[in-house]
């Protein structure tokens, strides 16, 4: 087990971390568009965006949600739908979920101004203790730490932890720890420096450990020990999972749409209609069961291509079939439309459905994008 954080850490050796952490900074930090802000919103926004996901990916996509809801306000008068359309193609869709919800609770009980108090911030949905620390540090210049997986590995290298840091107690520590170091005057700055530090020296492969402004405090280099840290269990390997998708159209060349569940997997996408397989059925048998379990007469025709999807904790292997809606009148339950090719532009669809769209033309796709879209 590692020492306590105040066996760890001394006033001389904090005060040498700050200034060699904030000149680094300031030198070599990126010009990224929420550093030009100091609006609590947008920078919100930038973080959910970054959860999972690398800065390069989400630059494009903040920069275009912000041109389409410029203010908390505008966000929280828009339909889930036009927020998720705006989403597309980020995955992890709760997040923009859990965004719009909290946002639309900041205009109901704050008067519209995101919150500058600690407990409050943790109340609205989808935000924790990292988002919080972020917000208040950068917007409101308050001395609380943010924490993500890029300041767990400088923090685990910089002090030699040795605490699994999937482990709750092992995150509490290290925010005890980022606390202590966070100078009064430059708060926000110290949080972004940490997360920069990680992000562009302190790596989770390939460390460059020369060009660290921290070497000379750092234990695990002290130690040779850097590669060993941070102390991470291994996560299960996603579980492999059959399914056929269905791509079905009626005689106006319209497409058959599914709305997935309000929970689990992809919830509340739209999507093909999405049945997992088991034994020896073919997909187009399972199909047409699944259709009719529905209350949908198909007749299925032959196999466009496969396509394969890693979500965190699934591998759905899938095979896209054809079909036709049959004919004679017919009525689809709820949570299932006819969409044509014109509105197929203003559905939001997560990555799957966009490459199972197009397996005719790509008869073997591979995505390995290991990002869970709920």
């Amino acid at each position: 087990m590692g020492t306590s954080v105040d066996e760890q850490l001394d006033s001389g050796q904090a005060m040498s971390i700050r200034t060699k952490l904030l000149s680094w900074y300031e030198k070599n930090k990126r010009d990224l568009p929420w550093r030009r802000e100091r609006d609590p919103y947008k920078i919100w926004v930038s973080e959910v965006m970054l959860q999972q996901t690398r800065v390069d990916t989400v630059i494009p996509y903040y920069e275009r949600f912000m041109r389409r809801f410029p203010t908390l306000e505008d966000l929280a008068s828009a339909s889930e739908e036009e927020v998720i359309k705006a989403w597309e193609g980020l995955g992890y869709y709760s997040r923009a979920r859990n965004l719009h919800a909290a946002v639309r609770e900041v205009v109901a009980s704050y008067g519209g101004k995101v919150p500058d108090d600690r407990e409050a911030m943790r109340r609205l949905k989808g935000v924790g203790s990292y988002t919080v620390g972020a917000i208040l540090s950068i917007a409101y210049n308050q001395r609380v730490p943010a924490v993500d997986g890029n300041v767990m590995r400088v923090l685990s290298r910089l002090f030699a932890i040795e605490g699994d840091i999937t482990r709750t107690a092992t995150r509490r520590r290290m925010e005890a720890l980022a606390a202590e170091l966070i100078p009064e005057d430059r708060p926000g700055d110290f949080n972004q420096a940490m997360m920069e530090l990680g992000a562009l020296i302190c790596s989770s492969s390939s460390p460059e450990c020369a060009r660290c402004p921290l070497h000379r405090e750092c234990r695990a280099y002290e130690q040779g020990r850097v590669k060993d840290f941070p102390v991470k269990r291994k996560g299960k390997a996603p579980v492999p999972v059959s399914v056929v998708f269905g791509r079905i159209v009626d005689e106006e060349g319209r497409i058959l749409f599914e709305q997935r569940p309000k929970k689990g997997l992809l919830a509340g996408m739209w999507g093909l209609p999405t049945a997992e397989r088991e034994g020896d059925e073919s997909p187009q048998a399972r199909l047409e069961r699944y259709c009719a379990e529905k209350g949908i007469a198909i007749e299925p025709g032959p196999v466009l291509g496969r396509v394969e999807h890693v979500f965190s904790h699934r591998r759905w292997q899938g095979v896209v079939v054809s079909g036709r809606a049959s004919a004679g009148p017919r009525s689809l339950p709820e949570g299932w439309r006819w969409v044509s090719e014109a509105e197929l532009n203003s559905l939001a669809l997560p990555k799957v459905y966009e490459k199972a769209l197009s397996a005719d033309q790509y008869p073997v796709q591979l995505e390995l994008a290991l990002k869970i879209e709920n």
